[in-house]
């Protein structure tokens, strides 16, 4: 008993297993000394499987109490007090057996006098443990929260994804140094002459490694502006750079291009070029020539017109955009009938059904008006001094 009542702790958990096992001692004397003799006269072997024991309950309701909450809050639509519990549960039950555990052991070590020089390094040890829990918590809580905005997102279109995503990363590199520093902290190490030479490496890292840092400032200025986000198609004019974005990332860009195959774009290299985003384009544009003989040309008005009318009628044409159709170039074997307008649907499959609709239609109109399309043709003409000379020749 001495060896437990000597046992200090600095956490609730520690005192509360101390207090609950003192208290059942002095309640139950005659059960102690009976729990005693079953031990065979160890006392420590039944204190430490008692701590053990009580950790285990301590542990087991904290759990059931936090799924009780759990399942209230989803029953109450409280989603976002929901992501404070889920993220909780793991970190604070691992404090717990932390907590017995260490208590467990400082038991031990008392009793038998041993190694009774490492306690406090054990209590600074659990202090840091427990710094690690705190962060643990602060990042399980970070990726529920994403999780929680991405699915608002998805509901009320109020969060834009890549913003998201960006804060996400922020805060857990806060929670890095912030944690790395306390823990640096109770270790014992000077963070004032640690701050000051990091200060001084950091210039010289700064030069060693100025790709990198442009290549995290480049993913900075992808999250800030949002030229584009996860799940666009991007393309480059200045460089061989086209296909899906898959992942954006601190140090580089992942792309999926058309051909399936991933290309690696350090996110420094979005700073010297240009960028499309055709995926927030508002229309697709239909753009064609139409050639017809020159032996129609007394049919060309009606075509066009014709045509111009079976744009604007067209339901997934939009009309309210530019609408051109007009005979454009005496061609070197056709006339030629400019078509340029804009579909409603910007989906690349759609976009070609309706884009093959206006063209089968275009060709009917021709048909109609009992012209044809015009396919590259000559015509020879004959001198009439060439003809003289062959006819008298058939007469000899």
């Amino acid at each position: 008993m001495q060896s437990v009542t000597n046992t200090e702790s600095s956490s609730m958990f520690g005192e509360v297993l101390n207090r609950s096992l003192g208290e059942l001692i002095n309640l139950y004397p005659d059960g102690w000394r009976f729990l005693v003799e079953m031990a065979g006269g160890q006392t420590w072997l039944l204190i430490v499987s008692i701590l053990v024991v009580m950790t285990f309950i301590i542990d087991f309701t904290f759990r059931s109490s936090i799924h009780l909450v759990n399942r209230l809050l989803k029953k109450r639509h409280q989603y976002f007090l929901k992501t404070i519990s889920v993220s909780s549960t793991a970190p604070i039950s691992f404090y717990i057996w932390l907590s017995g555990g260490v208590i467990a052991l400082v038991t031990l070590l008392s009793h038998f006098s041993v190694l009774t020089d490492l306690i406090p390094h054990i209590s600074a040890v659990k202090s840091t443990l427990g710094i690690i829990a705190v962060a643990w918590f602060a990042i399980r809580w970070v990726a529920e929260f994403e999780r929680y905005l991405n699915q608002l997102q998805t509901v009320e279109q109020k969060w834009d994804p890549v913003s998201i995503e960006a804060m996400g990363k922020i805060f857990r590199l806060t929670v890095f140094v912030v944690a790395g520093l306390v823990v640096l902290s109770s270790l014992g190490v000077n963070l004032t002459g640690l701050i000051a030479f990091g200060g001084m490496g950091g210039i010289a890292v700064g030069f060693a490694a100025k790709d990198i840092v442009g290549n995290v400032l480049g993913g900075l200025m992808i999250y800030w502006d949002k030229p584009f986000a996860v799940g666009d198609w991007i393309r480059s004019p200045d460089q061989e750079i086209e296909g899906t974005v898959e992942q954006i990332g601190w140090r580089m860009t992942v792309v999926r291009t058309f051909d399936k195959r991933p290309l690696y774009i350090p996110n420094g290299t979005f700073a010297h070029i240009s960028i499309e985003n055709p995926s927030r384009m508002s229309h697709r544009r239909i753009r064609e020539t139409i050639g017809v003989r020159y032996c129609d040309v007394d049919k060309v008005a009606e075509i066009t017109d014709a045509i111009r009318k079976m744009m604007q009628d067209h339901p997934d044409v939009a009309s309210e955009e530019t609408l051109i159709v007009n005979f454009n170039v005496y061609n070197q074997s056709t006339l030629d009938i400019l078509i340029y307008g804009f579909t409603h649907t910007t989906d690349w499959v759609t976009y070609h059904k309706v884009k093959e609709d206006v063209l089968l239609k275009i060709a009917q109109i021709v048909a109609d008006k009992g012209a044809e399309m015009a396919f590259p043709t000559r015509t020879l003409y004959m001198e009439d001094t060439v003809q003289i000379a062959q006819t008298e020749r058939m007469g000899s």
